[in-house]
């Protein structure tokens, strides 16, 4: 026992000897100067660390930087109240440094496009500049805070109180523009909040595992509309043209907290169902929305719209005069589609009519979408009187309206008053009655024409899909 007792005892000597050496190679070898000269030739960008650079040995060989700032052509990207780096032991003995661990925490990262495509985190040279190799065992960024700005499209967003733990990351070495293909990572992401205009998602987390530039994001979960949503994406940057499958289910979302991202007015009320499974291949947006394959997915009950008694607009259609169909028939576009689609309409002037509620049994919209067409396959509410249905598709790789017609049907599914939508999102064109004025003339006529059409009440059928006529 005394013998094994001295053994361990100049074994932890040894160790603390071994260790404080190491400890005084890193002070002699690890200065600021060296560290922003070294990390701002290894980012290609203006590494500085405005405050304190210390070393620790517990509870393993480590550096802790405070107020780091990192700046490309002037501009901010990013900066990190604290950083730990922690390094490799061994490697030291044979005088190298080898950062096996990094730790960045409150900071922000701030990501912005310009109007010419490039990122702010790009050099003018850097297409042809090659990466090297890099392979750290941890990466944590905590209570972090992360900015986007695309200046070619406007589009921005925010993701605050996030924590990003990369359980391995190893890059090959190679070119930046391929940089992709060569990640392999497994990281979870988890933000508190994330903001894009009005739309607000919360409790934001996500499971990544991507090898050789494949990656499954599984699962993708947060809080939206007042409900959890699930899905899955999985991403494949190994070929020429990038593949996207998207997965998602928000099952029991609130639609009036979807309103509240349109309209300031309470439009409508009551629990939904959403769905979506989407395939896109491509290198930009425009070429993901010409192959945008798949199924989007809106179903829900016992619903309320509020602002007009629809059965009592129904019935009473000759003396409405400010009634319009295209009204009732945007109620479709919500869910699925209404954030791209309804660009063009005031979502504030919905059912502005003579006040009330309208009840709505069954509300679907499933829609088909083939090479960024969106055909409508069952698209249909009924009230406790009435049901309108609307058939036609929507272009999102030209922004158009495809023959888009909305429809009062009766219980056979023939259309009793029909009325067209066209042109583009933006500025649509809507077939009398008009889109945002009063009917042109008496609906009666409009019923008149249309026995007028079908003589002996025969009628092509309008609408035979999965919702019942009123009973």
């Amino acid at each position: 026992m005394p013998k094994s007792l001295k053994i361990a005892g100049g074994v932890v000597v040894l160790l603390v000897i071994v260790l404080v050496a190491a400890l005084l190679f890193v002070r002699a070898n690890v200065s600021k100067a060296t560290i922003e000269a070294a990390a701002s030739e290894a980012m290609g960008m203006e590494v500085k660390v405005g405050g304190r650079v210390t070393t620790g040995i517990f509870p393993t060989l480590h550096v802790t930087l405070q107020d780091v700032q990192i700046r490309n052509r002037g501009a901010d990207v990013a900066t990190a109240g604290d950083a730990q780096v922690w390094i490799d032991f061994l490697p030291l003995l044979r005088k190298e440094l080898r950062i096996g661990k990094i730790a960045l925490s409150h900071g922000w990262i701030s990501i912005e496009r310009n109007r010419d495509g490039k990122f702010n985190f790009e050099k003018p040279e850097a297409a042809g500049v090659a990466l090297p190799a890099l392979d750290l065992t941890s990466v944590s960024i905590s209570d972090a805070t992360l900015r986007y700005a695309n200046k070619q499209s406007g589009e921005t967003f925010e993701a605050r109180r996030c924590r990003l733990d990369m359980h391995r990351l190893l890059l090959l070495p190679g070119a930046i523009p391929d940089l992709m293909k060569r990640l392999s990572i497994t990281a979870d992401l988890a933000c508190g909040e994330f903001q894009k205009n009005d739309l607000m998602i919360s409790n934001l987390k996500v499971s990544a595992d991507g090898k050789n530039g494949v990656f499954h994001l599984v699962p993708v979960t947060m809080q939206l509309f007042g409900a959890q949503g699930s899905g899955s994406i999985e991403v494949d940057f190994s070929k020429a043209v990038s593949l996207y499958n998207v997965h998602y289910s928000l099952p029991q979302f609130h639609i009036e907290e979807f309103f509240k991202t349109q309209s300031p007015r309470k439009v409508a009320a009551g629990p939904m169902d959403f769905e979506a499974s989407l395939t896109m291949q491509g290198n930009t947006i425009h070429e993901m929305r010409q192959s945008m394959t798949g199924q989007i997915s809106l179903r829900g009950n016992d619903l309320t719209l509020q602002g007009t008694d629809l059965d009592r607009e129904f019935s009473q259609y000759a003396a409405s005069q400010k009634f319009n169909l295209v009204d009732g028939g945007a109620f479709f576009f919500a869910g699925p589609l209404g954030l791209v689609v309804t660009k063009g309409y005031d979502f504030a002037g919905i059912f502005k009519g003579s006040g009330g509620s309208s009840d709505i049994r069954t509300l679907v919209s499933d829609w088909s979408i083939e090479h960024g067409v969106a055909q409508a396959q069952d698209v249909a509410f009924a009230t406790n009187r009435n049901r309108m249905a609307l058939q036609g598709g929507l272009d999102f790789v030209n922004n158009r309206f495809v023959d888009v017609t909305t429809a009062l049907i009766d219980g056979k599914g023939c259309a009793k008053v029909r009325q067209k939508i066209h042109g583009t999102f933006e500025k649509p064109v809507v077939d009398q009655p008009s889109f945002l004025e009063s009917l042109a003339g008496p609906a009666l006529k409009l019923l008149k024409k249309g026995r007028d059409v079908f003589p002996g009440g025969e009628c092509e059928v309008f609408y035979a899909g999965s919702v019942a006529p009123p009973k």
